[in-house]
């Protein structure tokens, strides 16, 4: 279960996905590679040299926005390549149950709440 929190200054709340997303998706990848580097070093290559296309094609102001569609699609079918290799349970998007949806939309509820109310008070 995610624990939101309030940033350092007090004017936004964190969600620290780091620990129980990206941290175990890393670790898998890792595992991963170990498995098999030739097929994931691969893999990473393309997605990276498909992040790099799309990153130029977005800043170059004389892109066609067609090229820019495709640079897109480019990217997501290589990261969904990545992350196929990655074991089932790295797959799929977080899943809460109802319980723990309600606790979780509860917190960031009080934790903006208290956001908004001390930003009030300030001038």
């Amino acid at each position: 279960m995610m624990r939101p929190g309030l940033t350092a200054d007090g004017h936004a709340v964190r969600l620290p996905i780091a620990d129980q997303i990206t941290a175990p998706l890393l670790d898998a990848l890792a595992v991963a590679y170990i498995d098999d580097a030739d097929v994931i070093g691969q893999l990473l290559t393309a997605h990276g040299l498909a992040v790099l296309a799309h990153d130029h094609a977005v800043c170059s102001d004389d892109t066609p926005d067609y090229v820019r569609a495709t640079r897109v699609a480019e990217k997501d079918s290589t990261r969904e390549a990545l992350l196929d290799e990655l074991p089932p349970e790295h797959q799929a998007d977080p899943q809460l149950s109802p319980d723990a949806a309600i606790t979780l939309a509860g917190r960031l509820t009080h934790l903006a709440g208290h956001i908004r109310h001390t930003r009030k008070a300030t001038p």
